[in-house]
């Protein structure tokens, strides 16, 4: 199962060790009335540089705001760090979270609706911001609670030398998931009985086999949102085909476990290390290859179907129990880094998706794309990718489907055992929350 970092207790104690999310009065800005707040964030590697660097340009920018950047080793910490703050009443102001983590915030007064700051701000361009990622931040009730930082969706990266010296054209590889298993299957090589080059790597989790699932024709719930769908032959074949080539014929393998993003980084020094000839992996993994190795195409389809990955949108929020004055040095903050020069500088440095339309006219991002074709992968697949799941269970149905691609993928349960289980445990989440609509 995937790595718990700390019970809720344990959390506590290490917001109070950092310092985190103070309600600050006056006394307690930095010198001359300069307003600090928090901004968490869970960014290992380049991406986490990269933040460091927007902070320190914001903070470069201007006398009347510090921002002091707190770095965690997860998305799934930073949530799990908010969690803990909202409980002992101390907060940073803004965080970075994923959208699933900002749909579990929703309804519950953990997150600051940003409308009236926005209303306020004559400059601010909502509808500069690509809908389908600003459809993310966006509850119930119609209120903005949150901003699009940047978007992201899983990619096919894969050595070019590899393929050219076996003979495997990209285009007749990346034709569907099989055609891939067949070339996983030439390129793995195997010395005595064990597997020493694996032809293909898929990301460890329950993301990427969602992908196939819904290339597949499935779906995590029937129209009518009633019921959940994620046993039914579509998700079993997509998720059994992944469990063989991984367990049977071991063409292709996950790492997990570890700190943060430790599996995923061992993922991607296998490819890097000549140790597997591709993996499926995040648009904003490409600030840490190099493509005079690497090359980057879109997802396959499952069987003859087209993709039909996900785009999603890492978000940043405003903490409602932050002061008045922290609120509003939040907001501020959080319009400077998705506004189009920032979005356009990340994406140039991390691979992840521009949320703001403005960015793909800048003129230097235009050069980035022409010289750099890799970066266009991500944005040509957004064009047919689909909005992630919104839970509406606030996160029961996707931890029962996390739980079941453990089960798939590292303790290799057959399929059908290990989705049944998850549409069992979804289903009953999906029921408790319709009775108290």
């Amino acid at each position: 199962m995937k790595k718990i970092y700390a019970v809720i207790l344990t959390l506590a104690i290490a917001v109070s060790a950092v310092g985190c999310g103070k309600s600050s009065k006056p006394e307690e800005h930095g010198q001359d009335g300069v307003v600090q707040i928090e901004f968490w964030y869970g960014l290992g590697g380049e991406l986490g540089k990269t933040m460091e660097n927007v902070i320190k340009e914001f903070n470069d920018s201007q006398d009347r705001i510090e921002v002091i950047g707190v770095q965690q080793s997860s998305y799934d910490e930073t949530k799990k760090m908010v969690q803990a703050a909202m409980a002992s009443g101390t907060v940073p102001a803004t965080t970075l979270l994923g959208y699933d983590a900002l749909n579990m915030f929703k309804g519950r007064g953990v997150l600051e609706p940003l409308d009236s700051y926005i209303e306020e701000d004559e400059d601010f361009q909502k509808e500069d911001y690509f809908e389908t990622f600003l459809e993310y931040c966006i509850d119930m009730e119609g209120q903005t609670i949150g901003l699009p930082v940047y978007g992201t969706t899983q990619v096919m990266y894969y050595r070019k030398d590899v393929f050219k010296e076996a003979g495997i054209n990209p285009e007749d590889a990346f034709k569907n998931w099989q055609s891939l298993a067949e070339a996983a299957e030439k390129l793995t090589v195997v010395e005595n009985g064990e597997t020493v080059f694996y032809g293909w790597e898929p990301m460890y989790d329950e993301m990427n086999l969602k992908d196939i699932a819904y290339s597949n024709g499935g779906d995590v719930l029937s129209e009518d949102g009633t019921k959940v769908t994620v046993n039914t032959p579509e998700w079993v074949e997509a998720w059994e085909s992944v469990r063989k080539w991984i367990h049977e014929d071991k063409i292709m393998r996950i790492h997990f476990g570890g700190d943060g993003w430790e599996y995923w980084y061992k993922t991607i020094d296998d490819v890097m290390q000549d140790r597997a000839a591709g993996y499926t992996g995040s648009s904003g993994d490409q600030g840490d290859l190099d493509f005079n190795k690497i090359a980057a195409h879109i997802q396959p389809g499952f069987n003859d179907n087209p993709p039909s990955p996900y785009a999603d949108a890492l978000t940043c929020a405003v903490l409602s129990k932050a002061s008045k004055e922290e609120k509003q040095a939040g907001f501020e903050w959080l319009t400077y880094l998705t506004s189009a020069e920032s979005t356009a500088k990340f994406s140039m440095k991390t691979g992840y998706i521009p949320v703001r339309k403005k960015a793909l006219e800048d003129e230097e991002f235009k050069k980035y794309l022409e010289e750099h074709p890799e970066a266009k992968v991500p944005i040509e697949q957004m064009e047919f990718s689909q909005m992630n799941f919104i839970d509406p269970t606030g996160g029961k149905i996707l931890q029962a489907l996390a739980d079941a691609a453990d089960l798939v993928e590292i303790e290799n349960v057959p399929a059908q055992e290990a989705l049944d289980k998850a549409q069992e445990i979804g289903q009953a989440a999906l029921d408790e929350y319709l009775s108290t609509q």
